[in-house]
């Protein structure tokens, strides 16, 4: 069995490593996603990689297409400047979201990420439902999320006292970090969350500040970012994913600011924040309860107590009938997709004939 020293390359992925087929092929990891191009990254060096065949036209899913994150089997050319992706390895983790726009599909983010950096803006991106929706979709793909609050400095002590308090009032549970680019404040605290080999993601709107962070981290200025305006707002947009390795071994994958944040089947990760909602469910008369009218429902009774924020419980019924009936989109979707591809290849047997 070979051995890869690549960092993040652990024994989970090294349990699949017999799968490889025989013929010169070799593991890299995805390290840039524009479109259809790509850039992969092996032990010695980073290259641009195109797709298989195969994978280019007989896959049923754009989420069976490599993205940033991944690790692939691939073939080099040209004496090692160029390489050609056959496969992926099964993702350990993923972060993934509902396709912009109309259309009811998915796509991936990021793949195999060990952490979830969550960056909103204290002073002009501050929004619990997006903060939800971020939640969710990091519960959804078994990744770790952790919610920073970037721009500290435009905001008074008071200020980021009452958004602490609110996130907390929310019922959301998961780490936060107060921070500031500027004042330096809670970067000590972000660098203790960061371990070699580790892969972390920073996702969240556009200008909040996750570049910034990263070129922080580095202490170079890598990544460009241009001046932020005068409401506090960032105005630099990252126009594609990519895999930065820093030189402790850290890996951070910086993604495009996102205005949509669309649920598709999110199953148990749409329970994440809405902890004290889950338990109260417990408690209803009823299993299938659905929180909207029974009587004996311990959720609506909270409410009716004041235990449970109106506002909080809206949350949680809007993102599970989002995730819930997209779901059932794309169920149809797919299953017309394959009955078409099924007619297909019937009829060109019969052709055949």
């Amino acid at each position: 069995m070979r051995k890869l020293s690549e960092p993040g390359f652990d024994e989970w992925f090294q349990a699949h490593i017999d799968d490889l087929p025989p013929g010169g092929q070799e593991i890299a990891r995805v390290t840039a996603v524009d479109r259809n191009s790509f850039m992969v990254r092996s032990e010695h060096t980073e290259v641009p990689a195109e797709l298989s065949g195969r994978l280019s036209f007989h896959i049923d899913s754009s989420i069976e297409l490599p993205c940033v994150g991944d690790w692939v089997r691939v073939q080099y050319h040209n004496d090692g400047a160029s390489a050609i992706i056959h496969g992926i390895f099964p993702r350990r983790t993923c972060l993934r979201r509902k396709r912009a726009g109309t259309e009811v599909k998915y796509q991936l983010i990021a793949a195999n990420i060990d952490l979830a950096f969550i960056v909103q803006s204290c002073h002009f991106d501050f929004n619990l439902a997006r903060l939800n929706r971020y939640l969710v979709i990091s519960a959804d793909g078994g990744v770790e999320p952790v919610v920073i609050l970037a721009k500290t400095d435009l905001i008074s002590p008071e200020e980021l006292a009452e958004k602490l308090a609110a996130i907390k009032a929310a019922g959301i549970t998961t780490r936060v970090i107060a921070l500031s680019n500027v004042t330096g404040a809670g970067i000590e605290e972000f660098r203790e969350l960061l371990h070699p080999g580790q892969t972390c993601c920073l996702i969240g709107s556009s200008g909040v500040g996750k570049t910034t962070l990263i070129n922080n981290l580095t202490g170079k200025a890598d990544l460009d970012t241009k001046a932020v305006s005068a409401t506090g707002e960032g105005t630099h947009t990252t126009t594609r994913r990519q895999l930065i390795v820093l030189d402790n071994g850290v890996m951070f994958i910086d993604t495009p600011g996102m205005r949509e944040l669309g649920l598709l089947g999110a199953g148990e990760g749409v329970n994440k924040g809405f902890e004290d909602i889950i338990a109260l469910a417990e408690s209803c008369r009823f299993a299938d309860c659905s929180h909207t009218g029974e009587s004996g429902c311990a959720v609506l009774a909270a409410i009716a107590d004041g235990e449970l924020g109106e506002e909080h419980y809206g949350n949680y019924m809007k993102l599970s009938k989002e995730s819930e009936y997209h779901e059932m989109s794309y169920l149809e979707r797919r299953n017309k997709d394959k009955a078409f591809g099924r007619f297909i290849k019937s009829a060109k047997k019969s052709m055949k004939r």
